[in-house]
C-alpha cells in the first residue's frame, strides 16, 4: 500500500445513500491512519473540485453583475442623449401629416361620439397621424362648437387642422336633424321643424298627398317611409325637399332589397315598421318569418290574424302594448289585427334599414308567436303553438310585476 491518500478512495462510490460527506469521512477517518505520506492533502479531490467550482461561480457571478452596471449606465446615458436631441431639434412635436391630403374616407360620427372616440377613428382610418394632434386642433379651432353625429366625407393623410376644420365646419350652412327609428310622422315633423325652423304644419300638409312622393294610392300618409337617419339640409332646402330626401332614402333601400314594385314596398315597410315596433334588432328576422307563417292561406294556428298590440295601439293614437279585450275586438280600428285578418292598413312607424332587410327576407322558421319576455336584455322567445307562447307570456307578466309601475305600459 501506497503512502499517498488512495487515488480512487472507496467512499464516492460506496457512501450509502443519504449519507453525507463529512459523515462519511468522520466514519472513515481511520481507515487511512499512519498511511499519510509528506505530500498527503486531508482534503478529498471530490470537495476540492466543489469548492474550486463554487469560487468559479462567485467569480463569475460578480463579473455579470458588474457588466449588467455598465451595461445599464451606458444605456441610461443613451436615452438621454436621444431624449435630449430629440427636444434640441423638435422631434416631440405631436406628428401630423403635411396634407392636404389624397382620395377619399368615408367618416362616421356616431351619436354621442366625443373627441376622444373621433380622433380614434380618424386615426384608425388615416386621416389624421396623430389623435393627440387632431385633439388639440380640435380644441383650438372649435369656439364652443362641437362636430355633430352623420358621415363625413375627408382624405387621407390630411393636416390635422384641416380635418378639425371640416368637421366643424360641417355644423355651420346646414339644418341638422337627427330622426329615430320607431317615430311616427308626427314625431318626424317635430324634430324636424326643431332643426329646421320650417312650421309642422308645412310638413302635415304636404303629408297629405302621400302619392306625390311616389307612394301607392292606398297610402294614408308618409308613415313606413320617413327613413330614419341624421339628416343635414341646406339652409335653403323647403319643407317638399326635406320630405323627398327621407323617402327617397327610403326607396334606394328597397330596391336594394330588390323590391321594386310599388304595392309590394308598401307591405314590407308594414311588416318591417310591425318588426321594429315589437322585437329587438337580433330577432327581427324570425319576427318577420313568424309573421309570414301568419298571413299564409293555409295558416290555422292563427287563422290569418298578426295580432301585433303594436298595430292596435297606433290605431288608437297611443302608443304602449297596453291594451284591453274590448279594444282588441274593436273592428272600427282598421290597424286592429286582433280583429282583422292580414296586414293592418299601412305601416306604424319608421323602420330603420335593418327591419326593411328582414322584412324583405324573413328567416325561415317554424313559429307562429313571439314574446319579449325581457325588456331590459330584449330577450324574446318562439313558439308553435298557444299553449307555449302562453307560458312565456306568463315569464313575461312575472318580469313586470317585479319592475317600476309603467315599466310595462
Amino acid at each position: 500500500m501506497s503512502n499517498s491518500y488512495p487515488e480512487n478512495p472507496p467512499y464516492p462510490d460506496y457512501r450509502p445513500a443519504g449519507q453525507s460527506l463529512d459523515e462519511f469521512e468522520a466514519e472513515h477517518a481511520s481507515d487511512y491512519e499512519g498511511e499519510q505520506g509528506p505530500d498527503y492533502d486531508p482534503e478529498p479531490p471530490a470537495r476540492k473540485r466543489s469548492r474550486r467550482n463554487k469560487i468559479k461561480r462567485q467569480r463569475r457571478r460578480r463579473r455579470n453583475i458588474a457588466l449588467l452596471v455598465v451595461f445599464g449606465l451606458f444605456a441610461g446615458a443613451l436615452v438621454g442623449v436621444v431624449l435630449f436631441l430629440q427636444n434640441l431639434l423638435g422631434m416631440n412635436e405631436l406628428k401630423d401629416y403635411p396634407g392636404p391630403g389624397e382620395g377619399e374616407v368615408s367618416v362616421t360620427v356616431e351619436q354621442g361620439a366625443g373627441p376622444l372616440a373621433i380622433a380614434s377613428s380618424l386615426t384608425e382610418q388615416d386621416v389624421v397621424a396623430s389623435s393627440d394632434k387632431f385633439i388639440d386642433e380640435l380644441a383650438n379651432q372649435a369656439d364652443g362648437r362641437e362636430i355633430q353625429p352623420g358621415e363625413y366625407k375627408l382624405k387621407r393623410q390630411m393636416k390635422a387642422a384641416d380635418a378639425a376644420s371640416v368637421l366643424l365646419a360641417q355644423e355651420e350652412g346646414v339644418n341638422y336633424a337627427a330622426i329615430n327609428r320607431t317615430w311616427r310622422q308626427q314625431e318626424v315633423f317635430e324634430a324636424l321643424s326643431k332643426g329646421t325652423g320650417i312650421a309642422v304644419s308645412e310638413f302635415e300638409t304636404l303629408a297629405k298627398d302621400p302619392a306625390a312622393f311616389g307612394l301607392p294610392e292606398k297610402a294614408r300618409n308618409l308613415d313606413g317611409y320617413l327613413f330614419p337617419a341624421e339628416y343635414r339640409f341646406p339652409l335653403e332646402a323647403t319643407a317638399e325637399e326635406i320630405l323627398k330626401t327621407m323617402v327617397d332614402k327610403t326607396f334606394e333601400r328597397l330596391e336594394q332589397d330588390g323590391i321594386t314594385d310599388p304595392n309590394q314596398q308598401y307591405d314590407v315597410l308594414t311588416v318591417a315598421s310591425i318588426i321594429e315596433a315589437e322585437a329587438g334588432e337580433a330577432d327581427y328576422g324570425a319576427v318577420a318569418g313568424a309573421i309570414e307563417n301568419r298571413l299564409k292561406p293555409d295558416n290555422t294556428e292563427t287563422n290569418g290574424f298578426i295580432q301585433s298590440d303594436a298595430t292596435v295601439t297606433y290605431g288608437l293614437g297611443r302608443k304602449g302594448y297596453d291594451i284591453t279585450p274590448e279594444e282588441k275586438a274593436d273592428k272600427d280600428n282598421p290597424y286592429n289585427t286582433y280583429a282583422h285578418t292580414g296586414l293592418p292598413v299601412g305601416p306604424i312607424n319608421s323602420p330603420g334599414g335593418p327591419a326593411i332587410d328582414a322584412a324583405a327576407n324573413p328567416d325561415d322558421v317554424p313559429y307562429y308567436y313571439w314574446v319579449t319576455v325581457n325588456l331590459d336584455t330584449g330577450e324574446t322567445k318562439f313558439s308553435e303553438t298557444l299553449e307555449e307562447h302562453n307560458a312565456y307570456t306568463k315569464e313575461y307578466l312575472k318580469w313586470c310585476s317585479e319592475q317600476d309601475e309603467g315599466r310595462c305600459d
